[in-house]
């Protein structure tokens, strides 16, 4: 498909704004839905055409890209009498970059593929840095002929785009990446935690482990010490960037997945712990990184020192 093949795009939070934006600034015809009237009014106000309702978005779309919170709004979305598969002409593609079960995605893939609709379950990863910059990497579930149809799209969103296998294949992957990035930053906070406890200067410590062993994204681009990094979440209150109550989501749908195949994965379950005690501790809305809090109450209250 081509940039006059026009584009309707739903869901427009953190990373669907920024995604619809470079669409359109890329030349594709795009027209938004959102829930959000502020959300619908941050892209119009940047050339995006928006419309109330999510049935006159995707009237005469070739593609229909979304990027929603959970499966069930996905299914909800696309499933049923009132699904949108029931709107979309055949040869259309969907797009989903949500985040959500394997499960799930097939689901509907299966439902389009009986309508004769294409579908890729294609999650991203980069955070809003990325989204905003048109860098983000593309996780891709579906047939090879489905991804060839969207790659024009996603390429104007990201730099970099891996195909996984089929329908499903890349809310797998996504999975696993995002357990194995719940993981480290936690450990990440944890270890900056003793460093402070015991004198040490975050930054200089942050320094120090990025260009060793222990080195990750964590400490290089979204370190979880506030002033580390000026661009990070946890220099502006840990506003913005990918919220603990997502990471909580994905931790547990990559639990879910390791239970129907009868994997293990005792770290990821208790990432998903420790994000959950994050949550109850009133910081779900935050960044991801605000996990440190759990490891530096007792040296704001002097006990770790």
């Amino acid at each position: 498909m081509t940039r006059s093949t026009r584009i309707a795009f739903i869901g427009l939070g953190n990373m669907g704004a920024p995604m619809a934006l470079n669409l359109h600034r890329a030349g594709f015809s795009v027209t938004a839905f959102d829930l959000s009237t502020e959300a619908l009014a941050r892209v119009r106000s940047e050339g995006v055409a928006t419309t109330d309702t999510v049935r006159a978005a995707v009237d005469g779309a070739g593609i229909v890209i979304s990027m929603l919170p959970n499966s069930r709004h996905v299914e909800s979305l696309f499933l049923g009498t009132e699904g949108l598969l029931t709107q979309l002409p055949q040869g259309a593609l969907i797009i989903d970059c949500s985040t959500i079960a394997p499960a799930s995605a097939r689901r509907v893939a299966d439902a389009a593929r009986e309508r004769g609709i294409d579908m890729i379950d294609a999650p991203v990863s980069g955070g809003t840095a990325g989204a905003a910059a048109g860098t983000l990497t593309f996780i891709v579930g579906g047939s090879e002929a489905a991804l060839a149809k969207g790659r024009p799209a996603l390429d104007a969103m990201g730099k970099n785009i891996f195909h996984m296998g089929e329908s499903g294949a890349g809310q797998v992957a996504k999975l696993c990446n995002n357990m194995a990035l719940g993981v480290i930053m936690a450990v990440t906070g944890e270890a900056l935690a003793l460093g402070v406890s015991q004198g040490l200067d975050p930054a200089r410590l942050s320094q120090m482990i990025a260009v060793s062993t222990g080195r990750s994204w964590a400490t290089e681009v979204c370190n979880p010490w506030p002033g580390v990094l000026d661009n990070a979440p946890s220099s502006r209150g840990y506003s913005g960037g990918f919220g603990n109550d997502l990471m909580l989501k994905d931790l547990g749908l990559a639990v879910d997945a390791a239970m129907s195949a009868g994997a293990t994965v005792p770290l990821g379950e208790l990432a998903r712990n420790l994000y959950s005690l994050n949550q109850r501790a009133g910081r779900g809305g935050l960044d991801f990184s605000s996990v440190i809090q759990l490891f530096t109450a007792e040296i704001a209250s002097g006990k770790g020192t």
